[in-house]
């Protein structure tokens, strides 16, 4: 058998220093390309898909219509955790996430060529469901293994929270660059966006995907992976004994993002119902801005947790995400062009504060050997949770109560519910987390 620093040492640290910085670099290009697709559907649901393939309805049960097929990808994404989670831990974080960036790809550039049902009638909402569930099933693998990616390459315990911030940030630069092919095809299309302008965002996925796939060919496996092949620890069967060994913290850790998943849906898709469509252009500007910002607080919330620990910091950004509600749709609510756009550039700070120490909160959370099992399922069973329903009741609130103040309280909801969550989580910050935590827990065993 191996011992797990001959792996390691069979590079050298300029060579390992080299390969962390293209890990990081492949983890965060491919979440941006992935969450470019998924979130491309966030924008497009209320802004054409409605229209395009529910023409009859009326305009909020539309939008209801086309956010339960984006409720679709949600179901789809823990579909998605528990097949290649298992592969990600039985065959290897790389060659995953290669085949999950083709499969999002794909079913996204597809998605360029539907007909609209005044060709095929709902045939038409039929076609966009099965792509938006493959769709769906390709973020379920991907999230997991572009952040092991990252945080297995990691050379030091301090540094796991900020390395693997960086494929985070692939979420909201995914985000940046479906909402600004929208907003210039929007203009370049003109009256004509319903009719050919919203499909080439779609259609340029296929080139995002192709550099992807540069990208990631050219990296190796990880050192903590490699490991596991080398001392024979890779589990026949890592679903079953990651549900087994670990409900609880799998429980914990998707309540615990409930008030970073639920409300950053409503800050970036229903957001487009509650302003009207007068202002649609300014509120795609307003997540522009928004996103650049993120390149900051998500780094900067991740280091911080680095200092001060996950649990802590990720507990503050849930308590500032429950104030922040009121402070949103106040703003909103003002009518105002210029606090509109400072409450949509403002949104995406709480989020961040979670989102960033988040990969690794939960990421750490389980033992090498099931990690890309458990992080996944955990991650994308909150999109059931928390992240795909969040859309539906905040519309249905609205059309209740036509108020933004009921969806500020259920963002308050969402914030006591993930800091209750959090605090049955375990604190790995500054822990080794490279070798199999039953192992440690026997060494530290034999030596009281």
């Amino acid at each position: 058998m191996v011992a797990a620093t001959d792996v390691n040492h069979a590079l050298t640290p300029d060579q390992h220093a080299r390969e962390l910085r293209r890990a990081v670099v492949a983890a965060t290009v491919g979440t941006t390309i992935e969450w470019y697709d998924f979130l491309l559907y966030s924008t497009m649901a209320p802004l054409v898909f409605a229209k395009l393939f529910f023409p009859h309805e009326a305009a909020l049960t539309a939008t209801l219509n086309a956010f339960g097929i984006y409720f679709v990808g949600f179901i789809a994404r823990p579909i998605g955790a528990f097949i290649f989670g298992h592969f990600g831990d039985r065959a290897g974080r790389k060659s995953t996430l290669i085949f999950t960036l083709v499969l999002m790809g794909v079913s996204t550039f597809l998605v360029a060529f539907l007909p609209g049902y005044a060709q095929i009638g709902l045939w038409g909402a039929a076609l966009l469901t099965i792509l938006r569930l493959i769709q769906g099933i390709g973020v379920g693998g991907e999230w997991g293994g572009s952040v092991l990616l990252s945080m297995e390459w990691a050379r030091h315990n301090r540094e796991r929270g900020f390395l693997t911030s960086w494929p985070q940030f692939g979420g909201p630069a995914g985000l940046f660059l479906a909402n600004l092919a929208v907003l210039i095809f929007s203009l370049v299309s003109g009256d004509q966006f319903l009719v050919w302008g919203w499909r080439v965002p779609f259609a340029l996925s296929i080139i995002l995907v192709a550099i992807g796939l540069w990208i990631r060919l050219r990296i190796l496996e990880t050192p903590v992976f490699r490991n596991l092949v080398a001392e024979e620890r890779i589990e026949r069967a890592p679903i079953a004994e990651v549900c087994r060994r670990q409900p609880g913290t799998i429980v914990a850790g998707l309540l615990a993002r409930t008030s970073e998943q639920g409300p950053f849906y409503i800050f970036t898709a229903f957001i487009f119902t509650y302003v009207g469509a007068g202002m649609h252009n300014l509120v795609l500007a307003g997540v522009l801005a928004a996103v650049c910002v993120s390149a900051f607080t998500i780094p900067f919330s991740a280091h911080l947790s680095d200092r001060i620990g996950r649990k802590k910091m990720y507990i503050i950004g849930c308590a500032t995400m429950g104030v922040f509600g009121f402070i949103y749709f106040g703003l909103l609510d003002t009518q105002s062009s210029v606090l509109i756009f400072i409450a949509i550039v403002l949104s995406l700070i709480p989020h961040d504060m979670q989102y960033g120490p988040q990969a690794a909160l939960i990421a750490e959370s389980f033992t090498p050997r099931l990690r890309y099992s458990g992080a996944s399922i955990t991650y994308q069973l909150a999109s059931i949770t928390a992240g795909g329903p969040a859309p539906l009741i905040a519309t249905a609130l609205f059309a209740t109560y036509h108020s933004g103040m009921p969806v500020a309280i259920y963002i308050l909801i969402t914030a006591v519910i993930s800091i209750v969550a959090t605090t049955f989580l375990k604190e790995y910050a500054g822990k080794d987390v490279t070798t199999e935590y039953d192992a440690q827990e026997a060494v530290a065993r034999a030596a009281t």
